[in-house]
């Protein structure tokens, strides 16, 4: 049983990766969660900012980008060898290597999870994207640190040690949850009207019918006695979706998505919670 009351934050190891529409943000603000809940369950698990802030014993963390999770898996069981071989990446970084990595078709786990890592801390803003084959088409970046000064790879490990990690769809994850489970679900913020920036999603769209699957998933699950947050676009269209049954909180944020400082204005997200305190009494 998890007591969010209780979470040591000096304990808890930052996020590996960078993740556009990650949730940093939102664990720096704060945000609802049950007081006690037996297990978190994150359909669309990205960065993982909520499971690494809340350190859980038992998670579920699923998603249906396959090389995303083949990461998550070898970081949980070869963290060791991981961090050797983006040592090699470390060792090697360039323009030209990053090209030659960008290319490469890689078999086994432990070299796709090295280029993916490698991938993610060099090319631009960390964005994932790839094209209609499936290849990811990101340029290079400006940073050139692949490995970070006192990163514990084997810390990653063993926070992930209680996790069930899953390449599925969410609708699956969130049709196996019920009382006890702490459903925070991320997806891409797709809206009715216009396809914005967040809808290219592994090598397909995810669209608004997903945004109303989804919505039908999540209320099962509250049916079940599953507590739940959802993050999502603050547009007309999430709200009308999440009218009945959930509350809803507009948050304000910066946005990280252009590319310089400047560019970056603020900008808000909608909170939908299901069988949660009222947003904002988390201590």
């Amino acid at each position: 049983m998890i007591e969010t009351q209780q979470i040591i934050r000096t304990a808890t190891p930052p996020p590996f990766l960078k993740w556009a529409g990650g949730k940093r943000w939102l664990v720096s603000r704060g945000f609802p969660a049950p007081p006690t809940f037996d297990r978190l369950v994150e359909p669309f698990v990205g960065s993982a900012a909520i499971f690494f802030s809340l350190l859980p014993e038992r998670a579920i963390l699923a998603d249906v980008n396959q090389d995303l999770i083949n990461l998550y898996r070898v970081i949980r069981d070869s963290p060791v060898e991981l961090q050797a071989m983006l040592r090699r990446h470390h060792d090697e970084h360039s323009r030209d290597h990053y090209y030659a990595v960008r290319k490469q078709v890689i078999g086994d786990d432990l070299g796709r999870a090295a280029r993916m890592l490698y991938l993610n801390r060099t090319c631009w803003n960390g964005l994932y994207r790839v094209n209609r084959l499936g290849e990811f088409n990101v340029p290079i970046g400006t940073k050139t640190t692949v490995l970070i000064e006192g990163e514990d790879f084997e810390l990653y490990s063993k926070a992930l040690s209680g996790a069930e990690i899953a390449c599925q769809d969410f609708e699956t994850t969130i049709d196996a949850c019920g009382h006890g489970d702490f459903l925070f679900v991320d997806p891409p913020y797709t809206v009715k009207h216009n396809m914005n920036g967040f809808v290219k999603y592994n090598e397909t769209i995810f669209s608004w019918d997903d945004q109303v699957r989804l919505a039908a998933a999540l209320r099962r699950a509250g049916s079940r006695g599953a507590a739940v947050l959802v993050t999502n676009a603050d547009h007309e269209s999430l709200r009308e979706l999440y009218r009945d049954d959930f509350t809803y909180t507009s948050v304000e944020r910066q946005s990280i998505l252009a590319g310089s400082a400047a560019h970056r204005g603020g900008t808000t997200e909608a909170l939908f919670a299901l069988n949660l305190t009222p947003i904002g009494s988390r201590a």
